[in-house]
């Protein structure tokens, strides 16, 4: 429990501090709750017993300065206060209740931020190691069961346990027996909750990977619609995502009954144990039951609220036991990635900052491109290789010259691109802009640059917003979009638009040509003033016409822009003004077109 609640406390990060609050409220509402409860049986007594006032100082001295005729005038006011009692415990508890709530969805919304803020500046290896569908349903599910799984039924448990622990003493106090009767009620529960420990987190767990692979289905059926439909292999995805889902209701339902347990096992002890006493309390003890009545009308009371009290706690409990895997998933994400980092996303004044250098309010590039980049020496090796993907490259580009780098099928040319962009650091070597090293400043390196890959990702939304893509609206500049829509030769699609520049795409940019989402990828990275533009096989995947207007846009751009340009097609780098060939990793040739291509 303890590590558990370690765990429970890194996530929550500066949050912690109020939990104390709360806490606060939690004593309060108990404290008052037990007072009002054992006022009961002593106002049984005073009102069958008016009398009974002058033999208890305090009463004796406010019922003679209250001026009232008699003691049983009196009774009414004591019932007023003991109400009193009750109403102030009662707002307490709503208000215990709503901070509860308000606190455990608040923390569900923090840690979203935190974990996706976490997985955008995790290294690029991170990504090639997880799979999309996993990490949304972190995002998604496992916040949401942190929330509803974690802290609100760990706040659960603190609250009942409050309660419990001040109604147990208040009912120890009237009778000992009582207290051994409770004991023997509630022990025996939380024997069987330890005893199904393990098999509770098992359930969680199993939960958590069938919610991860139904995603992954829906992701691979639905994500590849075309292929699904042409291929028939709906069957396939179906048995799938049956086998996931009939998985995930099983572990559900495990998890649901142990919840449902406490609240059953503790009724049926409770009836048990008071019918037991009434029906041998004689026997055992020589007595007649009514002796016992107000001591029972103190338990009758109490029990009100300790049988859902402790049924509450139990029944969370067994929610936290079962979210322990959740808990593990979300601190391992967190701690290594943070650790990785060298930094903590946790506080709130990290995220505003985030999101101000998002829109870089007021940040100072270090780096500048005026006159040449350069590969010195470069060699990489992905974790857990023994052999290099790239080995000793170097090469330099001059501000606004053209290079093509052509090269087999796993001849490195994806790597290289990958270390140019800066999402992968050299083994050894360095990567330098007019003589500084790009990791000395990262962020304004990745500001040079553009990319446009061989499959352009296009949100479902407008064409503008496409181009201006992660500017928020009010930010766009629409004489800037114009002028990048010219640049890349998309002024005739936009004019034959519905709606123009407010047309949306679709899905992945379903309702445009191959060639026009190149082109919104060619606008896109002007708009964002990249001084460098590297295409990644950008027009691979284009019939011949569409390559000819492509590379046209392209054309138009050399002089103007840096460009680095990965082909297999050798027409589409016939205009660069320098060729380099990779073979195995290495830089095996270079030259002109006419040198490399053509060996004139």
């Amino acid at each position: 429990m303890i590590n558990y609640l370690n765990k429970f406390l890194y996530i929550l990060g500066d949050a912690r501090k109020h939990l104390l609050p709360l806490i606060v409220i939690f004593v309060l509402s108990s404290l008052l709750e037990a007072f009002g409860i054992g006022l009961i049986g002593p106002f049984l007594w005073l009102a069958s017993n008016p009398d009974a006032i002058k033999s208890i100082s305090v009463l004796e001295k406010v019922y003679e300065v209250s001026g009232f005729q008699s003691t049983q005038q009196f009774i009414p006011v004591l019932g007023i206060a003991l109400v009193i009692t009750f109403f102030a415990r009662s707002l307490i508890y709503f208000l215990a209740r709503h901070h509860i709530s308000k606190f455990g969805l608040e923390q569900q919304a923090r840690v979203i931020l935190r974990l996706l803020n976490a997985y955008l500046s995790a290294p690029y290896t991170f990504h090639l190691n997880r799979d999309s569908a996993s990490l949304i349903n972190i995002l998604i599910q496992e916040t949401q069961n942190f929330c509803h799984r974690c802290t609100l039924p760990l706040l659960e448990v603190l609250s009942s346990s409050i309660t419990v622990t001040f109604l147990v003493l208040l009912l120890a106090k009237a009778s000992s027996l009582l207290f051994v009767m409770i004991l023997a009620i509630v022990l025996p529960t939380f024997l069987l909750f330890y005893v199904f420990k393990k098999k509770a987190k098992r359930w969680g767990r199993e939960v958590t990977e069938s919610t991860h692979g139904m995603i992954r289905v829906i992701n691979h059926s639905l994500g590849g619609v075309k292929e699904t439909y042409a291929i028939g292999c709906k069957p396939y995805f179906m048995e799938q995502m049956r086998e996931q889902a009939f998985k995930n209701a099983s572990s559900v339902t495990k998890t649901f009954s142990m919840q449902i347990l406490p609240k059953v096992s503790i009724e049926t002890l409770m009836v048990s144990f008071v019918v037991l006493l009434v029906s041998v309390y004689p026997i055992l003890f020589g007595q007649k039951v009514e002796t016992i009545l107000p001591i029972l009308s103190i338990f009758a009371v109490a029990s009100m609220r300790l049988i859902p009290a402790v049924s509450q706690s139990l029944a969370a409990f067994s929610i936290m036991q079962a979210s322990e895997y959740t808990l593990d998933i979300i601190y391992g994400d967190l701690k290594s990635l943070e650790r990785s980092d060298n930094t903590s996303f946790s506080t709130d004044e990290k995220l505003n900052l985030d999101r101000q250098n998002s829109i870089q309010s007021g940040y100072k590039p270090l780096l500048t491109f005026n006159k040449s980049v350069e590969l010195k020496n470069v060699t990489y090796s992905y974790p857990n290789t023994t052999t290099a993907s790239i080995k000793d490259i170097s090469f330099r580009i001059g501000k606004g010259q053209s290079i093509g780098l052509i090269g087999k099928s796993g001849a490195g040319k994806t790597t290289l691109v990958d270390i140019i962009l800066g999402l992968l650091q050299p083994t050894s070597g360095d990567l330098l802009v007019d003589g500084i090293s790009i990791y000395k400043d990262s962020q304004s390196w990745r500001n040079l640059i553009g990319y446009i890959p061989q499959s352009i990702f296009l949100m479902d939304d407008t064409v503008e917003k496409n181009i201006a893509f992660g500017v928020p609206d009010y930010l766009i500049d629409k004489q800037k979009i114009d002028k990048v829509v010219q640049m890349a030769q998309l002024t005739d699609l936009i004019d034959h638009l519905p709606e123009g520049l407010n047309t949306f795409v679709g899905e992945r940019g379903v309702r445009l040509s191959g060639g026009q989402r190149q082109r919104i990828g060619i606008a896109r990275a002007l708009y964002h003033d990249s001084e460098i533009l590297i295409l990644d096989e950008a027009t691979a995947a284009l019939d011949n016409e569409t390559e000819r207007l492509v590379s046209e846009s392209i054309q138009h751009l050399s002089g103007i822009k840096t460009l680095i340009i990965i082909a297999h097609r050798l027409s589409t780098i016939e205009h660069c003004d320098q060729i380099y060939v990779l073979e195995r990793g290495r830089l095996v040739k270079s030259g002109s077109y006419n040198d490399v291509v053509l060996n004139r």
